[in-house]
């Protein structure tokens, strides 16, 4: 596996498991959707990002869920720029880049 679609990857289970933890906390997703109206009020991400993450949030859950693992080139560059910042503990994250770590070099 390169190290682009390693990259890839981690963003891809990163956010398979923020949709995981949004099923068992709905309210995160008000949270992102705060995040994003900042981003759009204050300028602090381009303006395309901030917008199409607002459009992606106002969608029905199973929508958005299939949305956040779409193996996509636009899903690709939507995920470099998440709203969802925070959502998942330190220990989740450390666990999902070795675990995909682990299956880059397993593939080589």
């Amino acid at each position: 596996m390169s190290p682009h679609e390693l990259v890839a990857e981690r963003s891809l289970a990163l956010h398979a498991a923020v949709a995981d933890r949004i099923r068992r906390d709905p309210s995160l997703i008000d949270v992102a959707r705060r995040r994003v109206r900042e981003w759009q009020a204050l300028g602090t991400v381009a303006r395309p990002y901030a917008d199409e993450w607002a459009s992606l949030l106002a969608l029905p859950w199973a929508e958005l869920e299939a949305a956040l693992i779409e193996r996509s080139q636009r899903m690709h560059d939507l995920r470099q720029v998440s709203p969802f910042a925070g959502v998942l503990d330190a220990r989740t994250r450390w666990r999902i880049h070795r675990d995909v770590g682990a299956r880059g070099h397993a593939t080589r």
